[in-house]
Parts: C-alpha cells; structure tokens; sequence
C-alpha cells in the first residue's frame, strides 16, 4: 500500500480549513453578533466591541455623559444572558471624556476608597463622594452597589469618568507544590 504524500496534505490543510472556518462562523453568529445587537440597544452606550472568550466576556464602551454604570451592567448582563452564560463579564470603559480635574480628584480620593473597599467598609465611599462635591465645585460624584461591584461616576461639565470596582477581590491562593 503506497500512500500518496499530495492528495493527503491537501486533505489535512481543508479540514483544518473546514474546522477553524466553522468555529469562526459559530463564534460571530452565536455569540458576538447577538451580544452588538444587545449593546447597540443599551441606553447610554454609545460604542461598544464585545469580545467573547472561554471564561469571561470582556466589552468596550464609549458611554454618553448622562449614562448610569449600574444600569449599563445591568443591561448587558441581564439581556445577553444567554450569550454570556456562565462567563464573567467585563466592561472596560472609555474614559477619555475624562479631563485633568477629575483625574486629580479620582487620585485624591483614591486612598480612602480603596481603604473602603479592601477593609469592606463600604460606607465610606458615599462619605468620600459627599467630600468631593463639597470641596470641588461644579463637580458631581455618585457611587452605586451591587452584590457584584462598586459603580462610581464623577462628572464636571461635558468630562466624565466612570469606575467599576469588584466587590470580590481575588483571593491568592496557596501553590499546591509550596
């Protein structure tokens, strides 16, 4: 029996075509092009890539100023259910509305929120909101909670700057081989 090395090749490299072809179709038609479809409906997103991997769904927004996080997480969770799954999601927001005043106060009131959030005392990041609006004018600062996350949003004029903050930091473990 006497194997011919060019019909087998050619076989190999079109069912490898075949496979990496069918799996590309499977993932923009089941699971990408379903979730634009939901994130082209969520209110306040103006722009928004979703890109789906085996255990998280990571999405890029561009949000309008007068967009509510919480909602926008909410939205996107709740309507692409069945696409997400299982998988975490994550959004990764644009915040290049964001202008040097917010930065310098995000940075400012970094320290207590981060406090706040390590030693789980969550009270103290409405408190450190309430501090930015009184001691920098024009300047709104609104946190929401989840059981997931912390949403912050400062605003100042047209500039805003939303923060997502997970409730749940990752735990290190301990090396099984330690």
């Amino acid at each position: 029996m006497n194997i011919r090395i060019m019909p087998t090749v050619v076989t190999a490299v079109i069912s490898a075509g075949l496979l990496v072809g069918g799996w590309f179709a499977y993932q923009n038609v089941a699971t990408v092009q379903p979730l634009e479809q939901i994130l082209v409906d969520v209110p306040g997103v103006t722009e928004a890539v979703p890109n789906v991997q085996r255990d998280a769904v990571t999405v890029s927004l561009k949000l309008d100023n007068d967009a509510n996080i919480r909602d926008v997480y909410d939205t996107i969770l709740l309507e692409g259910e069945h696409v997400i799954g299982d998988r975490e999601l994550r959004l990764q927001i644009d915040n290049s509305k964001s202008d040097e005043i917010l930065n310098d106060i995000w940075s400012s009131v970094l320290f207590n929120i981060a406090q706040a959030m390590e030693t789980r005392q969550y009270t103290g990041i409405p408190t450190a909101m309430e501090q930015i609006e009184s001691k920098y004018e024009g300047v709104t600062a609104t946190s929401e909670m989840d059981d997931m996350n912390v949403y912050i949003t400062l605003k100042h004029g047209a500039a805003a700057k939303y923060v997502i903050l997970p409730r749940t930091p990752e735990q290190m473990g301990v090396w099984p081989n330690a």
